[in-house]
């Protein structure tokens, strides 16, 4: 892989014992639409995941739930042997109907059954890092999360997983996964507009923990997104970029991962994530999520 010309945004971070850098890369718009099936360019798929490597990128997040299996073998097919620096995140406690749904799939055997998939699809021994998914598709909802991450820290404790994070949670279910085993990140939704998470992101920056945010620019009024676009013009950026920017500079235990299907758009991203916001600009966009 090419050397990448210039450091991504934010510097690095370590998840448990892996330098990551903050800024990676979703794999998840990778696969067809709705997320099933193959994409329309197989060959433009692999090159965005080899132009992500080359670029820098050494965190990539995926799940076998993608196509199913599909973001999984392009991973494989592009960048398979692994190159040392490069973590691969995965995901556990969803499956796919024939109608694109998401069902829950959290006992023990269909957990099992999941890790053993993604181990197979990305052709690996040890996942670098399993996301036990919580909540559905309207976001976290109030449960235990015992029998579910207590059945991932017996395969991690076997040598499947090496380290273990927590998906579309509330804060007592992170605690409750705490409780159990050590957990290297938490992937939530979380952007200017939504910000409901912003005592949880501190608290696990205080613990050296990661927060990943997921729909960087989901969920925004109108009013909201007439705000942003605002900024942005003023800026001379596009939205996506300040929305970018703004998760690199509110806390430095912040990961991203936009996906993209397109290198060009990859480019994009991390040039804008790299941004750097006056102060007089995050504070109006502080008020878009209050």
């Amino acid at each position: 892989m090419d050397t990448p010309s210039a450091p991504l945004p934010g510097g690095t971070w370590t998840l448990g014992d892996s330098p990551v850098a903050r800024f990676g890369y979703g794999a998840m718009q990778l696969a067809g639409p709705w997320v099933m099936g193959p994409p329309a360019d197989h060959d433009g798929a692999l090159a965005v995941l080899r132009e992500a490597v080359s670029l820098g990128i050494t965190h990539i997040d995926t799940s076998d739930a993608y196509g199913p299996r599909i973001t999984n073998e392009l991973i494989r097919e592009a960048l398979h042997p692994y190159p040392e620096s490069l973590l691969i995140a995965t995901k556990v406690g969803a499956t796919r109907d024939a109608q694109g749904g998401w069902p829950t799939a959290r006992r023990p055997e269909e957990l099992r059954k999941q890790v053993r998939e993604n181990l197979q699809a990305l052709g690996v021994e040890t996942l670098d890092l399993v996301n036990m998914r919580m909540g559905d598709a309207q976001g976290p909802q109030p449960g235990s999360i015992t029998e579910a991450f207590e059945t991932l820290a017996g395969l991690q404790k076997e040598g499947l997983i090496r380290h273990l994070g927590v998906s579309n949670v509330t804060r007592e279910q992170v605690a409750e996964a705490r409780s159990i085993a050590p957990i290297v990140c938490v992937q939530n939704m979380y952007n200017l507009a939504h910000r409901h998470d912003d005592d949880l992101v501190d608290h696990l920056a205080a613990d050296g923990i990661a927060y990943v945010p997921f729909f960087p620019l989901g969920g925004f009024t109108p009013l909201q997104s007439e705000a942003l676009s605002q900024v942005a013009d003023r800026l001379g950026a596009t939205p996506m970029s300040i929305a970018l920017a703004w998760l690199m500079q509110r806390s430095p235990n912040i990961l991203l991962i936009p996906g993209t299907s397109s290198a060009a758009h990859l480019r994009e991203n991390i040039a804008g994530a790299g941004l750097t916001l006056p102060d007089e600009d995050v504070a109006e966009l502080n008020g878009i999520g209050h």
